[in-house]
């Protein structure tokens, strides 16, 4: 029984890194960047020293999406391919895993609860490992809060968002995600990072609006943990802003 609830080998393996200082994760769509482009930007991404790949992002994106790009990906390089889901349809077995995410602070049940019931048994037939994530969205939320239906946490709320987040924690999910929203003019403000970072004790990731090296510093200096880039990829490839994130990342992890 024990086995079958316990951490898969990819979240053992993400504690094992998060045991040597903060983490870098690309964000990579597969219905903007299909089949062997994925592998090109993941390939490209983990030379510069990202730690996993994200698949995800869009609205629409089908199975046969998401599988031909985590083939392609795990061909090329051996970090985790992990399905950051947007529904059902993001379910595909080629990956190394799932982050199981709730949406907390939607208004909208079936992101809550009800799509994670239908999904449950899929995922475990798959044999996809499932890492427990509570998502918490901070405004201004961009699309994910508009499809989410989210009461988004306000920017100068960091008491809100720790709540949200310790709820989380207690209710067994072993990572909390942040979300500024893919495009967000800024990322999430550094006094709700470390608010949250002192209210919990699992790892917390943080996404959205991240574009530069100075961001990305601000956001590990306040405690973050695991730091997500997808729209600067997308905007500028694998370029100066990328790789100063990832920079930042990895004098963190040196210290």
């Amino acid at each position: 029984m024990s086995e079958a609830v316990g951490r898969g080998p990819v979240e053992r393996r993400l504690d094992e890194l998060l045991e040597r200082g903060p983490i870098h994760f690309t964000l990579i769509d597969p219905e903007k960047s299909p089949g062997a482009r994925a592998a090109d930007l993941a390939a490209g991404a983990v030379a510069a020293g990202s730690h996993a790949i994200l698949l995800g992002g869009s609205t629409g994106i089908t199975p046969e999406l998401v599988g031909a790009a985590a083939s392609a990906i795990r061909r090329r390089v051996t970090v985790p391919t992990i399905i950051f889901p947007e529904g059902a349809g993001s379910i595909a077995r080629e990956a190394d895993a799932i982050l199981f995410m709730s949406l907390l602070n939607s208004r909208n049940l079936e992101l809550v609860v009800r799509a994670h019931a239908r999904a449950a048994p899929l995922v475990r037939r798959l044999g996809l490992e499932a890492i427990p994530m509570g998502y918490v969205v901070i405004a201004p939320g961009m699309r994910v809060g508009e499809v989410g239906e989210v009461d988004a946490v306000a920017r100068d709320d960091p008491a809100g968002a720790a709540g949200y987040a310790l709820a989380a924690e207690m209710l067994g999910m072993r990572f909390v995600y942040l979300e500024a929203g893919s495009g967000a003019p800024e990322p999430v403000p550094a006094a709700t990072v470390r608010a949250v970072r002192e209210a919990i004790r699992v790892p917390l990731v943080v996404g959205g609006g991240i574009r530069t090296g100075p961001d990305a510093r601000t956001l590990l200096g306040a405690g973050a943990n695991v730091l997500v880039t997808g729209s600067v990829t997308e905007e500028e490839g694998l370029g100066e802003g990328f790789r100063a994130i990832v920079q930042e990342v990895e004098r963190a992890r040196s210290r």
